[in-house]
Order: structure tokens, then C-alpha cells, then sequence
């Protein structure tokens, strides 16, 4: 081997062997400074975790403290209060103590003061046993007397006085019983009068003159003949359909409507106002206006129906009881309406029963329905009465109600008493100035020949019938009337009423001596 080789194989193996050496030593060094860094952090987390605990333990045992010292606080202040408790205790112990100590001191003077009592007594008993006898001893004297003196023993003289005092008491017995029927019939005259009074005052209902219209008016005469249609088709429709009459004649802008049945007229007539406002007339168009408009008016129907059984506070109606309830709506008697006048009696028949202490409830309820009858007596043989009777026993109305819808017009033996109050209310509904046509026709006949006889009197200016044609005022002139004159008119005119005038009640005379000055500022 070449020695220059050689060598060079050892300085090569040399540096090896070197740097192993090297690499050894540097890793151990920093092998051991990372040891020593580790330890160092380790110490330092030790450290921090010592102190972080030595913390949290004084927060601990600081924090139990606090708890003991609320839990000694509110100790103490239980038991202060349980001490506060058992003193007041003692305190009320002691004055229950006393107050029987004192209570037991009034029994003992009580029963001292009772014994003295029952002493007393016993003396006075005593005392009262000798006078009996002694009593008794002169009673018997003075009957022995009595008897010797009149011939008559004991027992007749008593048979003798029993039969006079039962004459002079049967007298006096007939007298007062007269006294008292008198008197009590005069104060069932003026109770009734005044339950009357009152009754129709609290239901002071405004009465509201509802017709059946019978015309719709036409806006041309054009429209007349689309009504009557080619050959008279629409009209034969129309009446088919509706089940009433048209008349069509020359008068310029109405048809007449004419029909026995309400309700059928109601719907004819709603029913060519909508065929004229929508302007196409022809059969077809009449039967579908004519379904809708009796379904319209069919809902109207029960919806009167439930709103008249709502507002007299009335429950339990059948179905078909509301439906001729509301057909009623339809119906007037002598300008009246039917369905309003029913409310109205059925209210006056309820305080009616009431006053009485009768059940307010079943008055209302055959007050209400009392005129069902009038919703299909154009359908039907016999009065209303007699088929509002029969309607309402089909569908189990009570007893009561269904004899007051028989029997409120006096056509049957009164079997019950809610019927003479329904007939009685009814008789007020109707009587009433201003609720029917004739009624008002006199009321007004009345207010007239009131003021035509204030006016025969010189001197009078206006006159004046007011409330109901029970006052009249009389204006006089101050001019030609002075006060004296005046106080002589109106006694003249008093005078007058009472010669020419039936009435009931009074008429208040009021004469006025008007005085007017004038003046005008320029």
C-alpha cells in the first residue's frame, strides 16, 4: 500500500472517530440543559401550584368562616326570637291566668248573691201559698154569696154570661169582617192599580209603526215592460216563483206587489228590487234571485227569532218556535208590530209576575210567545189562539204557556194565572195612546177637541194639549186679559172639560198671561 494512502485513511478515520466524539459530546451538553430547563419549569410549576393551593385554601377556610359566622348569627337570632316567642307565651299564660282568677272570683259571688236569691224566693213562695189559701177561702165566701143572692148556681150563671158574650162577639165578628173585606179589597184595587203603573213604566218601549210596503218603485217606464217580459213570460215567472200578485198599471214609477203572505211579499219585493237594480230580467234570472233572496230572508227569519228569545232572557225554544217567532217580524196588527208587541208583553208579563211572587220566567216566556198563532193563522183553520195553542203542545211547551197563548183573549175557562197576566199585558201593549192605528186616530181626536175649547174663550191666543192630553196651557193676551180674567178663564175652561169631556184621570189647566216687549237697535 502506498504509504501517502495510508496515511490519509487515518487522518480520515481520525476526524471520523473525532467528530462522533463531537456530536456525542454536544448532544449530552444540550441533553443536560434541557434536563436542567425542565427541572427549573417544573420547580416554578410546582411553586405556582403551591401558591395557587396555599390561595385557594385561605379562600376556603375564609369562606367557612363567613358561613359560620351566618349560620351563628342567624342562630342567635332564632333563638332570640324563640325567646321573644315563649315570653310573650308566659305573658299570655299569665293574663289567661288572671282573667280565670277573675272569672273564677264573679262565679263565687255570683252563686253567693244566687243562693240569697233562692232564699228569698223560697220565703216569698212561702209567702204566696198562705195567700192562695187565704184567696181561695174568700172566693169560695163571696160565690156562696153571690149564688144565695141570685138564685143562680155557678155553672149557670157562666152559661148564662157565655151566651151574651158570644152574641155581642158575633156582632162585632160581622162588623169587622166587613171592615176588613172593604178595606182589604180596597188595597188589592190600588196594589194592582200601582204593580200597572209601575210595570209599564219600567218598560216604557217605543212603538215603532211598521207596514208592509206593497210597491218598489221603477226607474222608467221601459222597465215596467222588461218586467212583464215577451208575452208576459217574466211576470209568470216572477209570480210562479214568488207566489204573489204583480200589478202593473199606468201609474209612473211603482209596481204593486200584492199577497196574503208577509213573508211572500217581503221576498217578492226584495227580490224585483234586486231583478231592477241588476236590470237582466228573464226566468232563469227570476228563480235564482227568487232562491237566494227567500234564503236571504229565511236567515233574517231565525235571526229575528234568536234576537227577540235573547232579549227577554227566553231559552230552550225549538227550532220551529224561532222560526214562526221571527216570522212575526212580518206581521202587524192594527199598524202594531206583532214581534215588538210580543217583546213588550212578554216584559210586562215578567214584572207582572214578579211583583206577585210568581215565576218571572215562564210569565216572559208565554208573554212571548202568546201571539206565535199570527205567523200562520193565513195558513191554517181557526184564530190565532187556537193555533198558537196547538203549535207550541206539538213541540212541549208547558202547560201555562201553551193555555195564555190559548186563552189570552178570554176565549177559554182561566186555568192558570199566568194567563190573566199575559192577557193583561196584552191589554196594556195594545191600549196604549199611539199604539195602534184606532188608539191613535182617538188620541189625536182628543189633543184636538182639548185645544178647540181653549179656543172659544175671548182673549185666548194659544193653546196647547201636552202629556198625553192630561195638561193643556192656554196663553192668553196681556193686553186685553188681566190676572183676574185670567183665573176666571181657566176655571171656565175646567168647567167646560168636565160638561163636554169623557176622560179618565185629570186634566191639568195651566192659562199663561204673556207679556212681550220689542225694541230694535239701529
Amino acid at each position: 500500500m502506498n504509504p501517502e494512502v495510508a496515511t490519509t485513511i487515518l487522518y480520515c478515520l481520525v476526524c471520523f472517530f473525532l467528530g462522533i466524539a463531537a456530536v456525542y459530546v454536544w448532544g449530552h451538553y444540550h441533553a443536560a440543559r434541557r434536563g436542567e430547563r425542565l427541572r427549573i419549569e417544573s420547580e416554578a410549576l410546582l411553586t405556582a401550584a403551591q401558591r395557587e393551593a396555599e390561595t385557594t385554601a385561605a379562600k376556603i377556610v375564609l369562606e367557612a368562616r363567613e358561613k359560620a359566622i351566618s349560620i351563628k348569627l342567624d342562630t342567635d337570632r332564632e333563638i332570640a326570637q324563640l325567646k321573644e316567642k315563649e315570653a310573650a307565651r308566659d305573658r299570655k299564660l299569665d293574663a289567661r291566668e288572671d282573667q280565670l282568677t277573675a272569672g273564677r272570683e264573679s262565679l263565687q259571688k255570683a252563686q253567693r248573691g244566687l243562693e240569697g236569691s233562692q232564699a228569698r224566693i223560697a220565703d216569698q213562695m212561702r209567702g204566696l201559698t198562705t195567700d192562695r189559701a187565704e184567696l181561695k177561702r174568700l172566693v169560695q165566701e163571696q160565690q156562696q154569696s153571690l149564688e144565695q143572692t141570685s138564685g143562680l148556681t155557678e155553672e149557670e150563671a157562666a152559661a148564662k154570661l157565655m151566651d151574651s158574650l158570644r152574641d155581642e162577639l158575633e156582632h162585632e165578628i160581622g162588623a169587622a169582617v166587613l171592615k176588613h173585606q172593604r178595606e182589604l179589597s180596597r188595597r188589592v184595587d190600588d196594589q194592582a192599580r200601582e204593580m200597572l203603573l209601575t210595570a209599564m213604566q219600567r218598560y216604557a218601549s217605543p212603538h215603532t209603526a211598521d207596514t208592509t210596503t206593497s210597491t218598489v218603485g221603477v226607474p222608467t217606464d221601459d222597465m215596467k215592460g222588461r218586467i212583464i217580459g215577451r208575452d208576459g213570460r217574466n211576470i209568470r215567472a216572477f209570480e210562479a216563483a214568488t207566489g204573489v200578485d204583480l200589478i202593473i198599471d199606468d201609474t209612473p214609477g211603482v209596481v204593486v206587489v200584492s199577497g196574503f203572505d208577509p213573508v211572500r211579499r217581503e221576498i217578492a219585493r226584495m227580490s224585483l228590487e234586486q231583478l231592477i237594480a241588476d236590470g237582466r230580467i228573464h226566468p232563469s234570472k227570476i228563480e235564482e234571485t227568487v232562491e237566494h233572496t227567500t234564503q236571504d230572508i229565511q236567515a233574517f227569519i231565525i235571526k229575528k227569532g234568536l234576537e227577540a228569545a235573547s232579549e227577554v232572557n227566553v231559552s230552550g225554544l225549538h227550532d220551529r218556535v224561532i222560526e214562526m217567532l221571527g216570522r212575526l217580524h212580518f206581521r202587524t196588527s192594527y199598524s202594531q208590530n206583532v214581534l215588538r208587541h210580543s217583546i213588550e208583553v212578554a216584559f210586562l208579563s215578567g214584572m207582572f209576575a214578579e211583583m206577585l211572587g210568581m215565576d218571572g220566567e215562564v210569565a216572559r216566556r208565554a208573554g212571548l210567545l202568546h201571539d206565535i198563532g199570527k205567523a200562520a193563522d193565513h195558513e191554517l183553520e181557526g184564530g190565532h189562539p187556537k193555533i198558537g195553542g196547538d203549535l207550541l203542545q206539538r213541540h212541549r211547551e208547558c202547560a201555562e204557556v201553551v193555555h195564555a197563548a190559548r186563552g189570552h183573549h178570554d176565549e177559554l175557562v182561566t186555568e192558570h194565572p199566568y194567563t190573566l197576566l199575559v192577557g193583561t199585558a196584552d191589554a196594556c201593549s195594545a191600549s196604549r195612546p199611539g199604539a195602534r192605528r184606532e188608539s191613535l186616530e182617538r188620541y189625536v181626536k182628543r189633543m184636538e177637541e182639548l185645544e178647540s175649547i181653549a179656543h172659544r174663550f175671548d182673549g185666548v191666543q194659544q193653546a196647547y194639549a201636552i202629556s198625553a192630553g192630561r195638561e193643556i196651557r192656554v196663553i192668553v193676551s196681556s193686553g186685553d186679559i188681566n190676572d183676574e180674567r185670567a183665573a176666571a178663564i181657566c176655571r171656565d175652561i175646567s168647567l167646560t172639560f168636565e160638561k163636554e169631556l169623557t176622560y179618565p184621570g185629570e186634566i191639568k189647566v195651566t192659562v199663561v198671561r204673556e207679556a212681550r216687549f220689542t225694541s230694535t237697535a239701529k
